[in-house]
């Protein structure tokens, strides 16, 4: 295993596809560093694709080029960290399966107790899950969801298809 959760091995059909999407995944969060640092937190979404990524929310389509072409500068500069998101999907679905997983061994461990006894110690340890899942949440995007080896990549520019929903077009991930 290499860093960022490839292999050399594995299925050659499937493989890039995934590293592309994880590339891809790498560089929106990277764009959406950028333009918060620019214009401060805004409501946006993205999904990641193989070629490329989606944005949605009320941002200006020249400066989301701008934006994507300096986070994908920054990143082939070496700031590998910003592949990584606080505010990525993948932290909320390490924090709910870490929180289901605490509350189900609550339940299944002590079935003689009361409900209001294992009410309680599934909040609690939900409670640590939750704070379990920041570290966590960053791991697995690092590791599974995100790739920060973008050399390769290019911007090519960005597409509109609705109010609000653009899609940022890449080359070589």
């Amino acid at each position: 295993m290499i860093e960022g959760g490839t292999t050399e091995e594995g299925n050659p059909m499937i493989g890039p596809w995934i590293d592309a999407i994880r590339r891809n995944h790498g560089v929106e969060h990277a764009t959406v560093a950028v333009l918060f640092s620019r214009t401060g937190p805004q409501r946006v979404a993205g999904r990641a694709s193989k070629d490329g990524f989606f944005i949605l929310g009320a941002v200006d389509e020249g400066q989301l080029l701008s934006c994507a072409q300096e986070a994908l500068e920054r990143m082939q500069r070496g700031e590998a960290e910003l592949a990584v998101s606080p505010h990525c999907g993948t932290n909320i679905a390490v924090t709910a399966a870490l929180s289901t997983l605490a509350t189900m061994n609550t339940f299944a461990r002590h079935p003689e107790r009361s409900l209001r006894e294992r009410f309680g110690d599934a909040f609690t340890g939900s409670i640590f899950a939750i704070i379990a899942s920041q570290p966590l949440g960053r791991l697995v995007q690092r590791f599974l969801t995100t790739r920060a080896d973008v050399q390769a990549m290019e911007i090519v520019g960005v597409r509109t298809y609705f109010p609000g929903v653009r899609k940022v077009l890449t080359r070589g991930a």
